[in-house]
Parts: structure tokens; sequence; C-alpha cells
């Protein structure tokens, strides 16, 4: 299979065809999505509390990202492979470029940022360094303690106005993916269809261009609890491989996200 580019997945975008994406952190869960057709893998901060058993994301630290991109690179054939920057890795520019180069030399292809407008200088830096941005918008975990949990965002009108406004600033700096995390469903088409760049939703209703689940969750063995947005595919199926490939199809046919699965 054709190996997975940002360009290919804003093709896909203008395509209609809808972006499928997991976490991974490791090369043999890598390799499994890889063969199985999963468009995008990203290293997540997720792996605090999937893989450590923290209580959120804020102690990972950019070694243990590298770590873990450097471990599913290496399972990786075709699929783009996205790292999250981690909490406090990216308060500075020089801090920002320094802690970056470390991920794409470590095997990822593209670096993820929680943030609005403030990073646009910093994006716009990393560009011009060879250095291409995912952007991070709605409940954005690094935030908890600010927002006062993990809460679904962009419900009051004046929020809604200033997530997609942050969406456009983000753009218009060089982001060329966004996640949207928690937000109500009539957002998250609003700012699929307000950008050129493809919008990858994780509780984002089913009209964003794409979306991507927590691979724990997926397979229902998260040490926590299961969020609202995520299926148990494993228990649907009994195989890991055919959880995978439902996901897949599920996703590609509007099928996942359902209702029951998003937020009004």
């Amino acid at each position: 299979m054709k190996k997975v580019t940002v360009s290919g997945l804003l093709k896909k975008k203008q395509a209609g065809e809808k972006i499928t994406s997991l976490t991974a952190y490791d090369a043999s869960f890598a390799k499994m999505f890889d063969e199985q057709g999963v468009d995008a893998l990203l290293i997540g901060d997720s792996l605090g509390m999937v893989l450590q058993g923290q209580d959120d994301t804020l102690p990972v630290t950019i070694d243990d990202i590298a770590y873990h991109t450097k471990s599913v690179r290496r399972g990786t054939e075709r699929a783009f492979v996205l790292a999250d920057m981690p909490f406090m890795s990216y308060a500075t520019p020089e801090q920002t470029y320094a802690n970056a180069a470390t991920l794409m030399a470590a095997g990822a292809s593209m670096v993820k940022m929680e943030g609005g407008s403030w990073l646009c200088d910093t994006i716009k830096g990393l560009n011009l360094r060879g250095v291409p941005v995912c952007g991070h918008l709605g409940l954005t975990p690094q935030s908890v303690h600010v927002f006062g949990g993990f809460k679904v965002q962009g419900r009051e009108a004046s929020q809604a106005e200033k997530l997609l406004s942050e969406a456009k600033a983000l753009e218009e700096a060089g982001v060329q993916l966004l996640v949207l995390e928690c937000v109500p469903s009539s957002l998250g088409k609003a700012v699929s269809e307000a950008l050129t760049i493809p919008v990858i939703g994780i509780g984002a209703g089913k009209d964003t261009d794409g979306q991507i689940l927590v691979m724990h969750d997926m397979f229902g063995i998260s040490a926590n609890y299961m969020p609202k947005f995520s299926k148990n595919y494993l228990v649907e199926t009994g195989d890991m491989r055919k959880a995978v490939s439902k996901y897949i199809e599920d996703v590609q046919s509007g099928a996942f996200p359902s209702a029951e699965h998003s937020f009004e």
C-alpha cells in the first residue's frame, strides 16, 4: 500500500474520504495497525495514563515520547506518524525547536501541540525549520487543571465562536492537520467545513474529516474508564485485527461515531 503523506491526507479530505487514526506506543501494535490500513498513528502523551498509570498526561516527558516514537517508527511502513509535544515542552520558541527536532529525529513526520493562536509565531518558526505541525483544540488534556476536569468545550456560543477563530488562526499560521477533541457535533462540523486542512475528531461528532481513538479505549482495556466518545471494538469482534478492521470500516462508512459517542 502507498505510503501515507500529509498531502495524501489533504486529498482524502478534498475527496470526502474519512481519515482513520489510532494512538500507538510500540512496534508490535504499530505494525498491526499499519498492516490493517490505519492512515495515521499518533504517539500520544496519553501514554502517561494508559501505559504509566498517571492521573493525567502532565508527567510525560519529551524523552518518553521520543522513546515510543522510535518504537512505533520501527513497526511502521506506510502509516503517517505524528508525535505529541508533551506538557511544557513548547513554552518558548527555542525550547520548542529543540524538542521538535528530537521527535523528528526519533521518527515522527509531524509534531502535535495543544493550544490556540498564542502558538502561531512558534508554528511559523517550526515550518521555516522544516517541521510540520498538527494543532489540537477543544478539550486539550494538558490544560485539564485550567478547565477543572475533562469537560466538553465549546457549548456556549461565545466559546464556539472563539474556538472557530482559533482554528482559522492555526491554519493561517501553517498547521497542516487539526485534532478537535470533545466538542459538540455541530461545532465539529462547522470547524471541518471552515478549514481547508483535515480535521480529525475525537468526541467531535461524525462530520469531521476523520477520527482518532486511544488504542486502549478501542480495545476496552483502559485502566481507568471508557470515555463516552470511544467504542470497545474488541468486545464486538473478539479479535484485535478484526477490531481494527471494523473500526476503519465504521469510520469510513460514517457508522462511527454515532449519536451515543457524540456530544450536543
